[in-house]
């Protein structure tokens, strides 16, 4: 298999596996009888393996701008995820604070973001032809 072909196959395997992660995300908000920390645990290790999945995969790019955006809109987000995330663990926080944090998550592990990548790097770098 060539390397174009092994990257290809790679990336819709990790764009299945960040369906899963977001199905799983959907799953999981509807399960009550989970204990709340669990659930934060749950969304977590979702969202940090959707984030490890992706910088993975832009180890093959050469655009490095592009793994630096990766890096700053899942890094930033994240940040604010995890602090509303730390502060409900040991508190409380309103519904509007959560919903927010609930978009904000669900944009990282959008499986459109990688998708987009995905074009915006096929556009820029084109296969060579054989």
């Amino acid at each position: 298999m060539r390397r174009n072909e092994s990257q290809r196959a790679c990336w819709v395997g990790g764009l299945l596996v960040i369906c899963a992660a977001l199905s799983l995300c959907f799953i999981e908000q509807d399960l009550f009888w989970i204990p709340r920390k669990v659930r934060h645990v749950i969304k977590f290790a979702t969202t940090i393996s959707v984030y490890l999945l992706g910088t993975l995969h832009l180890g093959w790019i050469e655009d490095r701008w592009m793994s630096y955006l990766w890096h700053f809109i899942h890094l930033s987000l994240l940040t604010i995820v995890t602090g509303v995330g730390l502060h409900d663990w040991f508190g409380m926080v309103s519904k509007r604070v959560k919903d927010m944090t609930w978009t904000m998550k669900e944009f990282i592990i959008y499986p459109g973001l990688s998708v987009g990548m995905g074009i915006l790097n096929r556009r820029l770098n084109p296969d060579p032809k054989p």
